[in-house]
């Protein structure tokens, strides 16, 4: 099965970088892009990161060889149920959610051939104007296969990801919420906190250094609200190891232990370093 139209509900930044990579990279595939906002769906076909525009998702996913759910994860459960009954016989349906759980049981029950996906690409800016081409060049895409995803459905999306610049590996739902817990849905959060927590006076004193660390907390709220709400299990736990970690930092400062304080900083900097050399490479 090849792609000849293909489906972006929500042409944002992470869907209207779809849109870009795909026709730079899948040439004569025709772009469906639907959204509620007309003047987002016609910055996006200026952008030319689509070829059509709708605002009826029926009519957006006519006839489409794949759809990809780009609005917030907290969408995906109306839009699914919208869409399925409108699909045409073979059609499969992706998104690139930050939580997979719940969105790959509630399309699998409505969709037979879904297959979850996550890549790891974005950034804190929103809207159409942001997307760009390059987007998902050499980022991680995660796919959340399960023993119901149809083999060949997920040949494809997989296919479709590297085919637009990305790599990709395989997670199970759950393991992908476990893990994206601590290394994507804490940092944000954390972010949001050290913005939370400061003095009004230290504001504007903050240093380069501040503004990288906490450059996420300027994300969506809402988006990131459902992906908190959603994994909130995981998120949890993180936040509780995230709290013994601090504790154990706080002992070595109380003792005034050089070494230790020493040793519990040299570690994270050679994690941090060794993660680098990986990106990298």
């Amino acid at each position: 099965m090849s792609i000849v139209r293909l489906s972006i509900l929500g042409v944002g930044l992470l869907g209207g970088s779809l849109g870009l990579a795909a026709k730079r990279s899948m040439p004569g595939v025709r772009v469906v892009g639907y959204g509620h906002r007309p003047v987002t769906l016609e910055s996006a076909l200026k952008l030319g990161a689509i070829d059509e525009a709708t605002a009826d998702v029926v009519s957006a996913v006519h006839d489409a060889d794949l759809v990809v759910l780009c609005t917030p994860v907290g969408l995906f459960d109306g839009l699914l149920g919208q869409i399925a009954p409108a699909l045409k016989r073979g059609a499969i349906v992706t998104d690139v959610g930050s939580t997979k759980r719940s969105v790959v049981e509630r399309g699998e029950s409505l969709v037979a051939r879904f297959v979850g996906s996550h890549p790891m690409a974005g950034s804190e800016k929103r809207g159409v104007e942001f997307a760009r081409a390059d987007l998902f060049d050499r980022a991680l895409c995660i796919l959340t296969p399960t023993p119901r995803t149809d083999p060949a459905a997920l040949d494809l999306v997989d296919t479709f990801w590297k085919k637009i610049g990305s790599r990709t590996t395989h997670l199970a739902p759950d393991t992908h919420d476990e893990l994206l817990a601590g290394v994507s849905h804490l940092p944000h959060l954390l972010a949001a906190a050290l913005v939370a927590v400061q003095d009004e006076r230290a504001m504007d004193l903050a240093g380069r250094g501040f503004l990288d660390t906490t450059r996420v907390a300027s994300g969506d709220g809402g988006l990131w609200r459902d992906i908190l709400l959603d994994n909130r299990d995981h998120v949890r736990a993180s936040i509780d190891r995230l709290k013994t970690e601090l504790d154990t930092l706080s002992k070595h400062l109380d003792a005034q232990d050089t070494t230790a304080v020493k040793a519990w900083l040299d570690h994270a900097a050679a994690r941090r370093d060794d993660l680098a050399r990986r990106s990298r490479g």
